[in-house]
């Protein structure tokens, strides 16, 4: 009976902390782009990454990485302050341009959204987190 109500206590915590909008989207997205549109595709997310970490302050990493022995395989690590912020980028035209014009582009695309395990590194990784409006 205790490990019943541990196991439901845990999912209780876990739901209530994927539905406050106060705490960071944590995401790393699976990408694999077709061979030939790589170059291209590669300047796009470049512009595309660069443009929301500087113009929205609420974009605190979009770091994109491509695998050494398949450089069409991308993996990019998405850190949001919190899910208006991850909302109102959606919304920002340079990420409707880079959406539009990769999508063509694009073979596959899985979004992982994640958990930190230990938050309060986030503050020594990256500057402009904790947000603050």
């Amino acid at each position: 009976m205790k490990t019943i109500l541990l196991i439901i206590s845990v999912i209780m915590s876990s739901l209530a902390y994927s539905q406050n909008n106060d705490h960071p989207i944590l995401r790393i997205s699976e990408l694999e782009i077709y061979p030939e549109y790589l170059s291209q595709y590669k300047i796009i997310l470049k512009e595309e990454s660069a443009a929301s970490v500087k113009l929205e302050k609420g974009v605190i990493s979009i770091f994109p990485l491509y695998m050494k022995e398949d450089s069409t395989q991308f993996r990019i690590l998405e850190i949001y302050a919190n899910k208006a912020e991850y909302e109102k980028h959606l919304k920002t035209e340079h990420f409707i341009k880079y959406k539009t014009s990769t999508l063509k582009m694009v073979k596959s695309l899985k979004l992982v959204d994640m958990y930190a395990l230990d938050e309060t590194m986030m503050n020594i990784l990256f500057k402009k987190y904790p947000y603050q409006n």
